[in-house]
Parts: structure tokens; C-alpha cells; sequence
């Protein structure tokens, strides 16, 4: 019986093992331009384009820096490439993750850490700085599941809870086509890297 293929070819033409992923595999046009592609809340949300990860990605960059505004610019990477392994393996909701089981947690950690070294950040981020980018995250689910995923308020607040308006103040979900979404996740990441 032949073995299975666990590599996918990446479209810089990287050859991208997933089941032993090495940060020389790891090319950030590669994850902007999956995730501008990978559609958040599968695909139920409002409007003309989906919803992507990188648009995702922006906004909690975006949160993590109101709520940390003094924090070093390599945590705010850390932020804007905290969902960077769905350019491979998708993004799934809560539930299906939690249908899945152990191994996608897994295969995820083994992509972040490939990910945060190729890009100069520690392959395991602090629990301080985790906790803060996890909570940027549900708020920025918070305000996706009732600006365009169908949520009514009470039912975003019971399960995301209710965010501070000072933090999401001016913020809304804008949905765009891929391809704006992917230039401006690669600038932004430029921009960060360039201030490291």
C-alpha cells in the first residue's frame, strides 16, 4: 500500500510538508494569498464576497494594538499571523474543531511554530501575550457574527460576550474581494516586519 501524499505544493512553488513543516516552506505570499481565500464562519455571512481569514487577521491586528498600544511591534505580528496556518488547513468552526478532535490542534501547532520562526518570533508566544491575542479574537468574532454573520446582539453578547465600545469604536466588517484582502494582509505584514 503506497503511503499517502502530506505535502502540498504552495504557489511560490514551495513544497510545504505538513506533517513536518520547516520555516524555509514558509512564504507570506503564500499565507496572504490562502487566506484571502479561506472564508470565515463557513461561508454564512452577508454580502457580495466572503468573508476571509485575512480580512479576520487585519481586524484582530487591529484590536490586539487598542488594547496594547505599547506592546512591541513583534507581538503585533504575532496577532496578524495568529490564524496563518488556516492558509493551508482552512479555517473550521469551534464545533467541527471540536468534532475533529486532538490532531488538528495538533497539526495547527506544528504550522504556528514553523510560521512564528520564519518570521523572527518565538515558536510558542507568552501566555500573557496568547491570552491578550485570544481575546482580541473574540471580539473580533464578536462584531462578525453581528455585523455579517446574522447574530442578533443578544445572542453575540451570551456567546462572545459584550466588548468594550471604546475598543471597537469605528470598526466595521468590510467584505471585499480576495484579492484587495491579500494585498493588504502582505503590506501590513510588511510594514510590520520592517519595524522589527
Amino acid at each position: 500500500m503506497s503511503q499517502k501524499r502530506a505535502w502540498q505544493r504552495m504557489l511560490s512553488g514551495r513544497r510545504l510538508d505538513l506533517l513536518d513543516p520547516t520555516p524555509v516552506d514558509i512564504e507570506v505570499e503564500d499565507i496572504a494569498h490562502g487566506l484571502a481565500f479561506v472564508a470565515r464562519w463557513n461561508g454564512q455571512t452577508k454580502g457580495d464576497f466572503a468573508y476571509s481569514v485575512a480580512e479576520h487577521s487585519l481586524l484582530v491586528e487591529t484590536l490586539f494594538t487598542r488594547m496594547q498600544p505599547s506592546a512591541p511591534v513583534k507581538w503585533r505580528l504575532a496577532a496578524l499571523l495568529h490564524d496563518a496556518p488556516e492558509y493551508v488547513i482552512g479555517d473550521m468552526i469551534s464545533p467541527v474543531k471540536a468534532a475533529v478532535g486532538p490532531g488538528y490542534g495538533e497539526l495547527d501547532e506544528r504550522l504556528t511554530t514553523a510560521i512564528h520562526i520564519r518570521f523572527g518570533l518565538p515558536a510558542t508566544l507568552p501566555v500573557a501575550i496568547k491570552k491578550q491575542i485570544k481575546k482580541a479574537d473574540l471580539i473580533s468574532a464578536r462584531l462578525e457574527a453581528e455585523q455579517i454573520a446574522g447574530f442578533t446582539t443578544k445572542e453575540a453578547d451570551q456567546l462572545f460576550g459584550k466588548p468594550s465600545p471604546d475598543l471597537t469604536a469605528g470598526l466595521s466588517i468590510q467584505l471585499r474581494p480576495p484579492l484587495e484582502a491579500r494585498n493588504e494582509f502582505a503590506a501590513r505584514h510588511a510594514d510590520l516586519l520592517g519595524q522589527l
